[in-house]
């Protein structure tokens, strides 16, 4: 179960960008010293239930503290689907932190075979083929819950088209532990 603390520094991380005081990394690390391990993390905010922003990193980089600020920023500024996030919309987020298992590659003979490996609402997928990626969340099973669905949004999410799995693209597996709250119930730090 992740500690709480991450939605606080992602909620605080937000606020940075409205003028609250900067986090204090240096007092996070001392008290929280798991938030110097390296790890991926996704920040994703949803308004009355629709997505609002959805950034972040698939492959650990950097330490859990810089990821979860880095994208809580992004996901709220940044996310090029949608126009930066304004202050009268703070009253109406739910925020969501899920820290990455690391991916590992889905080795599969076919399209039949792949079906039969991915696990529904256990597994994020990665698809990779030339220079196309994308991923979807093991949260995205609950709007796209049938594998058939849900592998031909991830070839559209990469920019390519579903009969890409005839090509034998690259697919990698990978679980998250997530935390959600209402935005306005996360106590900043």
């Amino acid at each position: 179960m992740l500690d709480p603390i991450l939605l606080q520094i992602a909620k605080s991380a937000i606020l940075e960008r409205f003028g609250s005081t900067a986090l204090n990394k240096t007092a996070l690390y001392e008290k929280y010293p798991f938030l110097k391990e390296e790890r991926a993390v996704f920040v994703t905010l949803h308004k009355h239930k629709d997505l609002r922003g959805c950034i972040g990193s698939i492959i650990a980089h950097r330490t859990l503290l810089e990821d979860v600020i880095h994208n809580a920023q992004s996901a709220a500024f940044s996310d090029p689907r949608f126009g930066a996030l304004r202050s009268d919309e703070l009253e109406a987020l739910h925020l969501e932190v899920s820290v990455l298992t690391p991916p590992m590659l889905l080795e599969y003979e076919d399209y039949a075979n792949l079906m039969q490996k991915i696990r529904p609402k256990i597994d994020g997928l990665i698809l990779k083929h030339g220079y196309h990626q994308g991923t979807f969340l093991p949260q995205v099973w609950e709007q796209l819950q049938s594998p058939e669905n849900f592998l031909e949004h991830l070839a559209y999410k990469a920019g390519l088209s579903p009969d890409v799995y005839a090509h034998h693209p690259e697919i990698y597996a990978y679980q998250v532990d997530a935390i959600e709250e209402d935005f306005n119930a996360v106590r900043p730090l």
